[in-house]
C-alpha cells in the first residue's frame, strides 16, 4: 500500500509541473504578442488618467488653501490689536492752546484696532508726569495698512511769563499694549501746586 501511495503522489506531481510549465510557455508567449500594444496602451492610460487626479487634487487643495488663507486673513482682521511694534509715532500742536496730537500710523500689511486709552508719561529734567484719563468714551477704532488714528493730550499752557516746567519726551504705550514708545516733544506748563488744570489724555480715535 505505501508503494501504491507514493507512486500515485509522484504521478500528480509530475503532472502539475507539467501543467505548469505548459501554462508559463503559453502566458510568455502571449506577453510577448500583446506587450507592445498593451503597454502602450497602458502607459497613455495610467500617465493621463494621473496627470487629470493630480492636477484635480492639487487644485481642490490650493483652492481650499487659499479660502483658508482668506478666512484667516479676514479673522485675523477683524480681531487683532495693534502692536506698538507696527505702528509709527508722530506729534503735532492741536488746534486749541495747551493740546499735543500723538497720531499712530498702522506700518504692518493688515488692519488692526485700537480701543482704550493710551499710556502717556511725560518726562524732563524735572521728572515724569503721568497723564489722567479724560471723560471721553473709547471708540473701538480700525486702522487699515498705511492708515492712521490719533489722540490728544490736554496740559495747562504756561501763561504765567515764569520758566514753568518743560518736558522734552512723551512715553506713549498704545492700548492694551505693554511696550512703549518715545516721541520727542517740547511741552511747557506752569509750576504748579497741585491745584492747577491736570494733564490729560482722550482715548484713540477720538477728537480730530
Amino acid at each position: 500500500m505505501r508503494v501504491q501511495k507514493f507512486s500515485l503522489l509522484a504521478v500528480a506531481v509530475a503532472a502539475g509541473l507539467s501543467l505548469t510549465a505548459c501554462q508559463s510557455g503559453d502566458d510568455s508567449s502571449a506577453g510577448s504578442d500583446d506587450s507592445p500594444s498593451s503597454a502602450q496602451s497602458s502607459g497613455s492610460q495610467d500617465s493621463g488618467g494621473s496627470s487629470a487626479s493630480t492636477g484635480k487634487g492639487a487644485g481642490t487643495a490650493g483652492s481650499d488653501a487659499s479660502a483658508e488663507g482668506a478666512s484667516g486673513a479676514a479673522s485675523g482682521t477683524a480681531t487683532s490689536a495693534c502692536r506698538t511694534s507696527q505702528l509709527a509715532f508722530s506729534s503735532s500742536g492741536g488746534m486749541a492752546e495747551g493740546t499735543l496730537i500723538v497720531n499712530l500710523k498702522n506700518t504692518g500689511t493688515a488692519t488692526c484696532t485700537l480701543k482704550g486709552f493710551p499710556g502717556a508719561d511725560l518726562k524732563g529734567k524735572d521728572g515724569t508726569v503721568s497723564a489722567e484719563r479724560s471723560k471721553l468714551a473709547p471708540p473701538s477704532v480700525s486702522v487699515k495698512a498705511g492708515e492712521e488714528t490719533r489722540f490728544t493730550l490736554h496740559y495747562p499752557s504756561n501763561d504765567s511769563g515764569g520758566s514753568g516746567v518743560t518736558f522734552t519726551s512723551l512715553v506713549v504705550t498704545p492700548p492694551n499694549e505693554t511696550h512703549s514708545h518715545t516721541l520727542p516733544v517740547s511741552v511747557s506748563v506752569p509750576v504748579s501746586d497741585g491745584s492747577g488744570p491736570a494733564i490729560t489724555v482722550d482715548p484713540v480715535g477720538t477728537g480730530k
